[in-house]
């Protein structure tokens, strides 16, 4: 049986305030983290957005990835700040996200 190796999360959208948004941050909710103590598990663990896009001879696969790493929780209902080596378009809003179970602190 093969070993689980990430878990799915949702794309919800930049951080902001009320009068600024923050690009550089994403937020994302992990499928079964509801509190802020669930959310400490995934610190640190690597984030990865897989987008379709033309194949092309350099990309034969006709996939993108995107990858980021989960830096802090975010208020108290289990969602995540991540950064990702470059910032999500808006685009991938609502897009579903792979979140690796490594590197691991266990």
């Amino acid at each position: 049986m093969a070993e689980k190796l990430y878990s799915k999360g949702v794309v919800l959208g930049y951080r902001r305030s009320q009068a600024t948004q923050y690009p550089n941050i994403s937020l994302l909710k992990i499928e079964g983290v509801v509190s802020r103590p669930d959310t400490e598990f995934y610190l640190g663990k690597r984030v990865v957005l897989v987008s379709k896009v033309a194949k092309t001879e350099k990309n034969p696969s006709g996939h993108k990835l995107t990858w980021g790493k989960i830096c802090k929780a975010h208020g108290s209902s289990g969602v995540v700040q991540a950064r990702f080596r470059r910032n999500l378009p808006p685009k991938a809003f609502g897009a579903p996200v792979r979140v690796m179970l490594y590197p691991s602190s266990i």
